[in-house]
């Protein structure tokens, strides 16, 4: 039980970790979430710097390749517990408890999550978000479409060995799914914003 709770608060710190907000902070002196569409992720800090934009993206996944990292190395008996791991950061990048639980959708960070555990699922889920992305030019539609892929990837490709692994893979894109519902509410009003880089 203590390995457990060990992992999932692992997991859920790194996760945490509010790269996004605290970069347009620290080098723009303004609040991210005042801007845009109010998420910490990456695409909305792009909209105020493209350059701080890549550095979230980038940030954010590392945190979740760490969280997994880390429960592989402390814990290689385990590999369930990596999968633990790696919802957890999810869950610590959406409801960080440093903003009060305002976090960013999760898409950056089960990517990096994920990356070790489900290699080929990742990549065939990165295939299906920029088809998505070049066809549609919305970054909702094509990250709903890759976190709904990740888990029936990952059976494909043999990747979850046990059910275990498969519920914290489906709980990760579950999160990830729902945390885009303003988006989907607003591609039904037609009220989206199309992806495009703003250059400074």
């Amino acid at each position: 039980m203590n390995t457990i709770l060990a992992t999932a608060a692992l997991g859920y710190l790194l996760g945490s970790i509010p790269f996004g907000y605290l970069l347009v902070r620290i080098f723009r002196g303004a609040d991210v979430r005042t801007t845009g569409s109010g998420n910490i992720g990456a695409t909305n800090v792009a909209r105020t710097s493209p350059a701080l934009g890549l550095a979230t993206l980038i940030l954010d996944a590392v945190k979740g390749l760490a969280a997994v990292w880390l429960a592989l190395h402390f814990f290689p008996y385990a590999r369930t517990l990596a999968f633990m791991a790696a919802s957890s950061s999810i869950c610590g990048h959406m409801f960080p408890v440093w903003l009060r639980f305002r976090g960013g959708k999760g898409v950056a960070t089960g990517l990096g999550s994920f990356v070790l555990l489900t290699p080929k699922a990742i990549l065939l889920a990165l295939l299906v978000f920029l088809i998505t992305l070049a066809a549609l030019r919305y970054v909702s539609v094509g990250s709903i479409m890759a976190a709904a892929s990740l888990p029936l990837a990952s059976v494909l490709f043999r990747e979850a060995t046990n059910p275990a692994e498969f519920v914290f893979i489906f709980l990760g894109s579950l999160l990830i799914v729902v945390k885009h519902k303003k988006n989907v509410r607003r591609l039904m009003q037609g009220l989206e914003p199309k992806f495009q880089v703003r250059r400074k």
